[in-house]
């Protein structure tokens, strides 16, 4: 790793672990979080959980595991460039994710409707939950007993209420102040993942065309750079020279301007940094070429027909089961049955989120479809 800049979260003064351990051996801290998120039973489950298409639907759409890679990959290649602790970048980019639900948004939107009267549903809340109590791999503690910073990198939105509960965790969400350079950066990092990957399947699966896309900016001017670079270039290459461009362009596009704004608010520390404005952000030129392009996701991808179908399914199966769930906790298994005993809702919401497609799916089977008494 590169010398750390002023501005980075150096692990001599990390705020530790809310249970105290030795200090590990050959590795940093943030590298024993990272360790600890890829060895998790919900990192494993990652495999199984859809970006947009169901996991079914092909072997060559992304999932949520890889999804978290790559965006590993790009967090911790800007955080070596801005002179970051890419170890915590890192490690913040693999856990993101660990709260999603089953089928994606859809499965958090219809988790979040089942529990509208009890308390909610929130991803990152939920991702937070997974490392901090549901993972049972240690003897002296639930969770995954993590840094405060790999942590805090975790909870990237957060209620005000939820975020009294959850003390100095949650403390900047009252006060209005800002996580460490690291956390702005995996969260974006996310984005760029998302947004140039989706178009990837987007054109695998034939729900969107390269001509559509010739009508957002950011991918026909990449295009016809790549175009003229290699005239006739078709299929698979030419769009991944143009996609492989466009991510080029926002990660060079971000550390400039992120370097920019860090000069220009005059941060020297980590202290400074949370107390000043975001600073990791693309700039004013590529900035509405970004929202151009999350339009056209939305609009041609997120709601064409044959996805809105399956999200559909989606949404009904999440609450199909939390209903038949809430109805008779004994069809839960037994240990979220000892759970449910504190709290139904909760207990119910853990083991649903916790599900991966194909086993909610198959689960859903196992209550409702007549001949499925296993």
């Amino acid at each position: 790793m590169t010398a750390l800049a002023p501005w980075a979260v150096d692990e001599a003064h990390s705020r530790g672990r809310v249970h105290a351990e030795p200090a590990p051996l050959e590795r940093s801290e943030f590298q024993r979080d990272r360790d600890r998120i890829v060895h998790s039973t919900a990192f494993r489950r990652l495999e199984y959980k859809t970006q947009v298409f169901v996991n079914h639907e092909g072997d060559l759409f992304r999932t949520r595991l890889t999804h978290s890679i790559e965006v590993a990959q790009i967090s911790r290649s800007i955080a070596r460039i801005l002179g970051l602790n890419e170890d915590l970048a890192e490690a913040i980019a693999l856990a993101h994710d660990l709260g999603h639900t089953p089928f994606g948004h859809a499965g958090q939107e219809a988790l979040n409707a089942c529990m509208k009267d009890h308390g909610g549903f929130e991803h990152n809340l939920q991702s937070l939950r997974t490392v901090d109590v549901l993972e049972e791999h240690y003897a002296a503690f639930d969770g995954l007993n993590l840094t405060f910073e790999t942590r805090e990198g975790i909870l990237k939105h957060c209620s005000r209420s939820n975020a009294e509960s959850l003390g100095e965790l949650g403390r900047r969400f009252i006060d209005g102040t800002q996580p460490s350079l690291e956390a702005q950066l995996a969260n974006l990092a996310d984005e760029i993942a998302y947004n140039n990957h989706d178009i990837d399947d987007g054109l695998r699966s034939g729900l969107i065309t390269l001509e559509q896309l010739d009508a957002v900016a950011i991918f026909a001017d990449n295009r016809t750079a790549v175009a003229r670079q290699w005239p006739g270039l078709g299929g698979r290459r030419l769009i991944h020279e143009t996609i492989r461009r466009m991510i080029n362009q926002m990660v060079l596009d971000l550390t400039a301007r992120t370097r920019a704004n860090i000069a220009a608010a005059g941060v020297g520390s980590l202290a400074e940094v949370r107390a000043a404005p975001r600073l990791v952000a693309y700039s004013d030129t590529l900035l509405p070429q970004l929202r151009e392009l999350k339009t056209f996701l939305r609009t041609h991808l997120y709601q064409h027909y044959q996805v809105l179908r399956m999200t559909d399914k989606a949404r009904r199966i999440v609450a199909d089961l939390f209903a038949a769930f809430m109805a008779d906790p004994r069809l839960l298994p037994p240990q979220y049955q000892a759970r449910a005993q504190a709290d139904k809702a909760r207990a119910i919401a853990d083991y649903i989120a916790g599900m991966t497609d194909r086993y909610a799916m198959r689960e859903h089977r196992r209550l409702f479809a007549v001949g499925e008494i296993h």
